[in-house]
């Protein structure tokens, strides 16, 4: 309790120190200090991002990242890492945005306009830049002001050239009519009196940040965007009296922060005439007859991509699209960043069950398989790999493929497929109807299959996503799933496998250096095994042409870890290593079968079985999820 009641009074005296009240002169000492103050709403934004830090990835010292993006310069900004995954590039051009409209670009006179599939992100990028000026330092504002405007309206138009010379700063815009009206009527013009005061950023209170669902096109009210006349006032003063305003609208709300337009195009085009003048002149129209009102801010629209087509194919709207910036917000297309985003989602939940090893993977193969273009270069897994940065062996050998020319024949890839949403839904889905607290890749490609089943999509399409589950998918979980109880079962039999590394290391050292080897037990010289070399290298599928060259490559990579100082063991060199391991697997795999399937095993066989079972439990499964895929591998894998 101690602890509470401190973090309160220090937030206490925190506010306290950032809340100010004076005139307008105590606010010019301060902005003398610190003209940055005064910056327009696209710069403050840009910083708040910019001042969490960034990261400049160079690529070439990246060899995975490098085969994904080649040459490209990535930022990650340490804003957006936490809650965002696999979409560098759509948040550089955001960042590239605002960092033009913080210059006072031609985009700080632009919308914002976000496009993409459902569930792809762009509202969650809408919510943190919204949250992000909620937990943003005050801002100076003339109090009482219903647009919490900059005090340095309060400048005469010809005084504003020495203001700037002697402040270091550019001013901006003029009074909204109800700070005229009290700058003329309570301060008798003495501009320097006007008092000054510090104002939060808030989403619920409507402080700063204004949203604009789409609104029914039969009752459609322009009040909405930029306020209206209070009519129990017009008894007492004119239609064009400021004192009749009530500026609420979004606008008014949005100035010198934000106003989001929700599936902005779901609204008719004469309701978004407002926006067009916010944009281009930077003002906007006063309900009444009143003056048009000076506008700061930053304009963030989002909706589908149908939307857009149908918004952009009419030729009528041309005033409102060239003063828009679209950037498409695709689905992530990397496997290992689609992962973190159900990651990311399950740790926010409350859900308490064991996920076993590759269970998430599993689903997250199938929802970038999903958002892939046909290739005829490389079939549909083969390309999920490639856009991951992983490296393809085939026959002993990289395959050359340029993941960027792959990319650039689909230019729309990752803007169509399954959503996030739908993924997750069926993770919950699989949650939900455990009876053993546990889930597995088995369960949750089960629960996909139903969804998928229930989709109204086409019968193509739904062929296709079924394809994936039961045939691709299915497939690649069965390599990684012998792979890994080959691995827990290979650890029993450890002495074996650094037998084999060594001799066909003893082996190849010979061979490449042409030279025979001494055999342990009798002393005799022999010629290096060449049946021995190629019963290792045939596991990996190396030819027969290519074996000298992988023996060189193996003896050449050995010595240089020793010279390194490093320590060689069977699994210092990949390719060798998976080669040894599905060598020892095909000589014992009879006895694989044994452990998995004997329902009564004798005592060499439960210990062989025991300690596979400690092991992959070392690699995170528990006992329900253990015992069921090593009953699945009985069944599925090592079949005659």
């Amino acid at each position: 309790m101690m602890q509470i009641e401190d973090l309160i009074k220090q937030d206490r005296t925190k506010n306290k120190k950032h809340h100010f009240e004076g005139t307008f002169l105590d606010y010019l000492k301060i902005l003398q200090e610190n003209p940055d103050l005064c910056e327009l709403a696209h710069h403050r934004m840009y910083q708040i991002v910019i001042n969490e830090g960034m990261e400049v990835i160079n690529t070439e010292e990246n060899p995975r990242l490098r085969r994904i993006h080649g040459n490209d310069i990535i930022k990650k900004y340490n804003f957006f890492k936490k809650d965002f995954y696999g979409i560098d590039k759509t948040l550089m051009k955001i960042m590239n945005f605002l960092r033009a409209a913080a210059m006072r670009g031609e985009e700080s006179r632009q919308v914002l306009y976000l496009v993409g599939p459902v569930g792809a992100g762009k509202s969650s990028i809408m919510e943190s830049l919204k949250k992000a000026l909620e937990l943003s330092d005050p801002i100076y504002a003339l109090k009482g002001c219903p647009m919490r405007e900059e005090p340095l309206h309060l400048v005469p138009k010809h005084l504003r050239d020495k203001f700037e010379n002697l402040l270091g700063i550019n001013i901006e815009g003029d009074l909204c009519p109800v700070c005229r009206y009290r700058l003329k009527e309570e301060y008798n013009g003495e501009f320097e009196k006007f008092p000054v005061e510090t104002v939060d950023f808030s989403i619920r209170s409507r402080k700063g940040i204004g949203v604009v669902p789409p609104v029914d096109p039969n009752n459609q009210d322009t009040s909405v965007l930029i306020g209206s006349v209070d009519i129990s006032k017009l008894d007492l003063y004119p239609e064009d009296d400021p004192r009749v305003l009530s500026l609420n609208g979004a606008f008014n709300v949005g100035n010198r922060g934000l106003v989001e337009f929700i599936e902005v195009f779901k609204n008719e085009v004469e309701y978004l005439h407002a926006m067009i003048t916010a944009t281009q002149e930077k003002s906007i129209p006063s309900a009444g007859k009143n003056a048009m009102i000076y506008f700061d801010g930053i304009i963030l629209a989002h909706s589908n991509e149908a939307e857009w087509n149908k918004f952009k194919a009419d030729h009528t709207n041309e005033a409102i699209l060239d003063r828009i910036v679209k950037i498409e917000v695709p689905y992530c297309l990397e496997l290992n960043e689609e992962i973190k985003i159900y990651e990311k989602l399950l740790k926010n939940s409350k859900f308490s069950v064991h996920i076993a090893p590759h269970t998430i993977e599993m689903a997250s193969m199938f929802a970038i398989l999903t958002r892939l273009a046909p290739s005829e270069k490389v079939d549909a897994m083969t390309k999920l790999k490639l856009y991951n940065g992983e490296e393809i062996v085939e026959k002993g050998g990289v395959k050359k493929v340029d993941t960027l020319e792959l990319k650039e024949e689909a230019s729309r890839e990752g803007m169509t497929g399954i959503s996030t949403r739908f993924i997750m839904k069926a993770i919950d889905g699989a949650i939900a109807e455990t009876e053993e607290e546990c889930i597995n890749p088995l369960t949750v490609l089960e629960t996909l299959i139903k969804s998928v089943k229930d989709l109204t999509i086409g019968d193509d399409e739904k062929k296709r996503y079924l394809h994936f589950l039961q045939d691709a998918i299915k497939k690649e979980y069965h390599k990684i799933l012998e792979k890994e109880v080959t691995k827990a079962f290979i650890h029993g039999y450890k002495e074996q496998t650094e037998d084999l590394f060594n001799n066909y290391l003893d082996h190849a050292e010979a061979y490449v250096n042409k030279t025979k080897i001494k055999d342990r037990n009798t002393g005799e010289e022999l010629e290096p095994d060449e049946q021995f070399l190629r019963s290792i290298e045939e596991q990996i599928d190396i030819t027969k042409s290519a074996a000298p060259g992988f023996r060189q490559d193996v003896t050449a990579y050995m010595f240089y870890v020793i010279r390194k100082g490093g320590k060689v063991d069977y699994t210092s060199y990949e390719p060798l290593k998976e080669a040894i391991e599905k060598k020892l697997t095909a000589s014992v795999k009879e006895l694989s079968r044994v452990v998995t399937r004997t329902k009564v095993r004798d005592k060499g066989q439960k210990e062989k079985y025991d300690a596979m079972v400690e092991e992959m439990k070392k690699n995170g499964y528990c006992d329900h999820c253990c015992n069921v895929v090593l009953k699945y591998a009985a069944n599925n894998l090592w079949k005659d």
